[in-house]
C-alpha cells in the first residue's frame, strides 16, 4: 500500500518556534557492557529555535531539566542523576546555544552551538535534518526536524565508569545524542 502526503520540504518559514513536548524526544544512546545499547531521554525540554531570512540569522536556544531523565530504569536513572554522572542537584540544567548554521550534504544542516554540562561548555555539531512541514487538522503547521551527534561524555566531567574483566567498560566514552522534534510557531509577544 503506498501512502501519500502533502508535507512540504521546502525550508523553514521565518519565525519563532517552540518544541512540542508531546512530540519531541530529546535522548541519547550509550553501549552498555560493551556489547548492548542503552536509550535514555529528558522528558523536560524547552527550546526557541529562530528561522531567520537566512542561516546567519537562524539560532537554537535548548534548555534540559537533567534530573527529568528517563531510561526505563529507576535505579538506573537515580545514578545518572547523582554526582558521579549529571549531579543535578548542583547542575540543575543543560544548555545548547547554537553558534553558526550551514547548509550540508544531502538536504542537511550542520548546526554548531555550545553544549554546556555541569558548568563546561564545549562546541558540538548537531547534524540536523529537516523533514518538512505539514497543516494539522487544527489550522496549525506542524515542522519537523531529526538531529544526532556524537559526543565524548568525558569532555564534560562525565567520566564514571568501572572495567570489565574483559577489559571493557560497563559505559562508553561516546554517547550518540538524539533528538526528534515537532516544531510550532511560538505565541506573537503581546
Amino acid at each position: 500500500m503506498t501512502q501519500t502526503t502533502n508535507t512540504t520540504r521546502t525550508p523553514l518559514a521565518p519565525g519563532e518556534y517552540s518544541l512540542d513536548p508531546s512530540h519531541t524526544r530529546v535522548g541519547f544512546l550509550a553501549r552498555h557492557l560493551v556489547v548492548s545499547k542503552v536509550r535514555g531521554s529528558f522528558e523536560k525540554v524547552e527550546a526557541k529555535i529562530t528561522a531567520g531570512a537566512d542561516l546567519a540569522s537562524s539560532g537554537v536556544e535548548v534548555t534540559i531539566d537533567v534530573a527529568s531523565i528517563a531510561s526505563r530504569d529507576e535505579k538506573r536513572d537515580a545514578h545518572l542523576r547523582s554526582a558521579d554522572f549529571f549531579d543535578v542537584e548542583k547542575y540543575p540544567t543543560m544548555t545548547f546555544h547554537s553558534t553558526s548554521t550551514e547548509l550540508a550534504t544531502g538536504g542537511h544542516f550542520a548546526v554548531t552551538g555550545d553544549l554546556t554540562i555541569r558548568d563546561q561548555t564545549h562546541p558540538v555539531i548537531l547534524d540536523v535534518e529537516y523533514l518538512g512541514a505539514e497543516k494539522s487538522p487544527w489550522g496549525t503547521t506542524v515542522s519537523a526536524i531529526s538531529a544526532s551527534a556524537e559526543i565524548d561524555r568525558e569532555q564534560w566531567g562525565l567520566t564514571y565508569n568501572a572495567v570489565l574483566e574483559s577489559g571493557g567498560v560497563v559505559v562508553s566514552k561516546k554517547i550518540v545524542l538524539e533528538i526528534e522534534a515537532e516544531l510550532v510557531s511560538a505565541p506573537a509577544a503581546a
